[in-house]
């Protein structure tokens, strides 16, 4: 929940996986399950969620749908995959015919993938649909993966890890064969814009500035600002407004906050400004903004 806020009841859900009450789950928390286990009893139709620390790689085999998040829409058709990282607003329509997995892994636990190979980190840099062009390899390691989740034969975690190493990386190849924006190889700038995006999760309404920034992530502008015009095409500080804009959409369109309650709740002062701040952006006032997304959920 956004610093300061109280919880309503028009707050967009957030779930441990879906449909199930939030809890605590371990560092290398690690799920896959069928596409169809979830999405069939809900009749194919999967409403806008949220989880605080999974992120999910969804292996669409066959049919097609469309993602909502964080207020775009995506549509997808098989084979691809969608990426979906961790604390994203997101939701599905999918076709009858749909199939695949749903591989879900633990925040703190690719962070520590992330660590021992920095590439890892475009995997989750956005909300993500994947064309894969024929087959995916990685369906056959998945249903492996899958066994090895449930059972407890010798060396069954070193099988899982090595399994999901395997997995990982076929995707990540997918992404880089496919040239998707904000992909880069393997890199230290890769590693350091992690590490930021990382504090800007944490910080984004405190109002930081750049130099409390690089003193947190321990290195100099000039490194943080190269890493992030490489990795992100950004400067450092247009990520943190990204962010505070993202939320800004998200408290307006999934709460019902007044628009002085979520100028307050992301750490404006004046909420004159945050709505000059978020008009700029969008094209239009935070109230125009609502009402026209309300509009739209009518029709």
């Amino acid at each position: 929940m956004p610093r300061g806020a109280a919880q309503r009841d028009t707050e967009v859900p957030s779930f441990f996986l879906y449909g199930e009450p939030r809890r605590e789950i371990g560092p290398r928390f690690l799920h896959l399950e069928p596409l169809e286990d979830r999405s069939r009893p809900n009749d194919w139709n999967i409403r806008a969620h949220t989880h605080a620390n999974l992120n999910h790689v969804f292996f669409i085999q066959e049919g097609s749908g469309v993602l909502l998040a964080d207020g775009e829409t995506m549509r997808f058709e098989a084979p691809c995959i969608l990426l979906i990282p961790a604390r994203t607003v997101h939701g599905f329509t999918y076709t009858p015919t749909a199939a695949g997995w749903v591989l879900t892994i633990a925040d703190a636990y690719w962070r520590e993938l992330v660590a021992r190979e920095p590439g890892f980190a475009a995997l989750f840099a956005a909300p993500l649909s994947l064309p894969v062009a024929g087959e995916m390899d990685a369906l056959g390691r998945l249903r492996i993966l899958a066994q090895e989740l449930v059972w407890n034969a010798p060396g069954y975690t070193a099988a899982i890890e090595g399994h999901l190493l395997c997995v990982l990386v076929t995707v990540l190849r997918f992404l880089h064969h496919a040239a998707q924006p904000g992909f880069t190889a393997a890199s230290r700038s890769t590693a350091l814009v992690a590490r930021f995006r990382d504090f800007i999760e944490i910080h984004y309404a405190a109002g930081l500035s750049l130099s409390r920034y690089v003193a947190l992530l321990r290195v100099t502008e000039a490194q943080l600002r190269r890493a992030c015009v490489q990795v992100a095409r950004q400067a450092p500080m247009l990520m943190v407004q990204d962010r505070i804009f993202l939320e800004a959409q998200r408290v307006l369109l999934y709460t019902n906050m007044t628009v002085g309650e979520a100028a307050h709740d992301l750490g404006f002062s004046d909420s004159a400004y945050f709505s000059r701040f978020f008009a700029k952006r969008a094209g239009r006032s935070p109230r125009a903004f609502r009402q026209q997304a309300g509009a739209g959920r009518d029709a």
